[in-house]
């Protein structure tokens, strides 16, 4: 009898054993995917004054950041050239934001661009005349963009200044996004951007971040409303509007630095909300005038020099941005 008990021990030990080899192996902690970067979009409108090129320019070394400069092209015009631009139903030699100061300023512009290019950062379209094309049709946006990327490429010779090598072939392809002058939209503009070559547009306003989708082939960024202020109103992410609501659009430089705070705050709470969050990218839009003797400009310093150096952030071009999302999209469809 004991014999036959050693037997049947052996025997529910030996399958024990077996149903060991056969079970499924212990499972791993479940691993979440990895967070995307928190991506942010800083952008300059017009892009005119010579020292706010170069400010913005050390800005980026500093901090590593790739900047979009929409640029308007009567800056590009010096008051002797100013006749070759006219816009849709507008004399020739006018703007709403006057010309390039002289044949020299142009060419420091001009530099300041090719300098700006080759550092990685993206020029872009203000159009030229700033102009409010919100009753515009089709046919006006595709003239004003026409006149926008023939007096671009031609800069060099309307103004009668040496043209350096490289620049006709670098112009030539250089403008793929754009930004409507006052984010004057319509039917007509969105129309007329992929036909004139557009990949992307940054004219609208977002209730908040949000991913930009593609339409008809144009990628639509929006700048974000923003909480700002002891009442967190919203208010659109660029520094004319925070200008306008702080101080009615007036210059109080006597307010320059609470201006500067309650601008910093602001888009440091709303990169927080994103990098905390979504992080959906976060777009952020300046001009090169110096309003509130600066305020805005100090705040984008100090809000550039704390997040774009963090290891887990990008503030890089629209261009750059477009350039990824349909690199990731045709490796998508390859891979389906």
């Amino acid at each position: 009898m004991l014999r036959s008990y050693r037997v049947l021990a052996f025997s529910l030990a030996s399958l024990a054993s077996a149903n060991a080899a056969f079970a499924d192996p212990p499972r791993s902690p479940a691993v979440s995917p990895p967070r995307p970067k928190q991506v942010v979009l800083i952008s300059f409108d017009a892009a005119r004054e010579i020292s706010q090129w170069q400010r913005s320019r050390a800005l980026a070394k500093r901090t590593g950041a790739h900047f979009t400069y929409f640029l308007s092209c009567v800056f590009l015009l010096s008051p002797e050239t100013r006749q070759d631009y006219a816009g849709p139903g507008k004399a020739a030699g006018k703007s709403n934001v006057g010309f390039g100061a002289s044949k020299q300023d142009v060419a420091d512009r001009l530099e300041q661009v090719r300098l700006a290019a080759a550092e990685g950062h993206d020029i872009g379209s203000h159009a030229c005349g700033h102009f409010d094309g919100k009753d515009w049709g089709k046919a006006d946006w595709l003239a004003e963009f026409a006149s926008a990327r023939r007096i671009f490429e031609n800069a060099y010779a309307i103004n009668g200044i040496p043209e350096p090598a490289g620049w006709r072939d670098f112009a030539q392809s250089a403008l793929v996004g754009f930004r409507a002058p006052y984010l004057s939209t319509g039917k007509a503009l969105y129309e007329a951007l992929p036909e004139a070559g557009f990949q992307y547009d940054a004219s609208a306003v977002s209730n908040g971040p949000t991913v930009p989708p593609t339409l008809s082939g144009t990628t639509r960024f929006a700048l974000p409303l923003i909480p700002e202020g002891p009442k967190a109103k919203p208010v659109v992410a660029m520094d004319y509007n925070l200008y306008v609501r702080h101080s009615a659009g007036t210059e109080k430089p006597a307010m320059a630095d609470a201006f500067a705070e309650r601008a910093y705050q602001a888009f440091r709470a709303a990169f927080d909300a994103e990098y905390n969050g979504k992080r959906l990218p976060l777009e952020l839009g300046f001009h090169f005038t110096l309003m509130n003797n600066g305020a805005y400009w100090n705040a984008l310093e100090r809000f550039a020099g704390e997040v774009c150096v963090m290891q887990q952030v990008e503030c890089i071009s629209f261009r750059d941005y477009v350039a990824r999302q349909r690199a990731d999209q045709k490796q998508a469809t390859a891979g389906g």
